[in-house]
């Protein structure tokens, strides 16, 4: 198993490489959709989720109210200190277990991790990173993702700087151009990960640490 980190800031596109890099065989482990998943009703994080901030998390069909959680956790770094002290030892511990039913194989894994240089990234063969100016990242989130221009900066501002993701990566692919501008660069990418010596089927995987925005 070949395992590759891949972060980007919010509203990098980040989604959009990993999706391409799926098309050239790889298989991607996104540690947001797991949150997700493990945000579930009936759900252990789900269930502390309720006892911390009550019902009104919780959407009228049931499901975690996501807009509500983030807007009780962020911007107080105490109350996103709990959110992360209930999701990210989930996250960490299921993205394990399934980096480890796959450390037999000779897959190609992408570890699609918002939080990558914040957390530590011990014993991956390489770092991808997804980079675009953060105006440009602003506007992205506010047009397409229904962001106000206040959240949107929040969120960038909360994250890794620019110049620590670049100064971490080994790849860097430059989203500020076209789709067919991407593509291309991820074309790239692939002849590089082609290259990469592959560490011994069934090597032992590490735990990394907590690595989603967990909202």
């Amino acid at each position: 198993m070949l395992e590759i980190g891949l972060t980007g800031s919010i509203g990098s596109g980040k989604s959009t490489v990993a999706a391409l890099l799926v098309e050239r065989g790889a298989v991607l482990l996104d540690a947001d959709a797991i949150v997700r998943e493990i945000q579930q009703p009936g759900t252990p994080v789900f269930t502390a989720m309720v006892e911390q901030w009550g019902d009104d998390i919780v959407a009228d069909d049931g499901t975690l109210n996501r807009q509500a959680v983030a807007g009780r956790v962020f911007g107080d770094a105490d109350e996103l200190a709990v959110l992360n002290a209930i999701v990210h030892p989930a996250v960490a511990d299921e993205m394990t277990c399934r980096r480890k039913a796959l450390a037999s194989t000779d897959a190609t894994v992408i570890l699609d991790i918002p939080l990558l240089v914040e957390s530590g990234h011990e014993g991956l063969a390489g770092i991808i990173v997804v980079d675009v100016d953060p105006e440009l990242a602003v506007e992205r989130l506010v047009t397409h993702r229904g962001f106000t221009e206040t959240d949107a900066r929040g969120r960038i501002a909360r994250q890794a700087s620019r110049t620590d993701r670049l100064a971490r990566a080994d790849v860097v692919v430059d989203n500020s151009g076209s789709l067919n501008d991407l593509v291309a660069q991820v074309d790239l990418v692939q002849a590089w990960l082609e290259k990469l010596d592959r560490p011994p089927l069934g090597q032992p995987v590490n735990r990394i640490g907590s690595h989603s925005e967990s909202h």
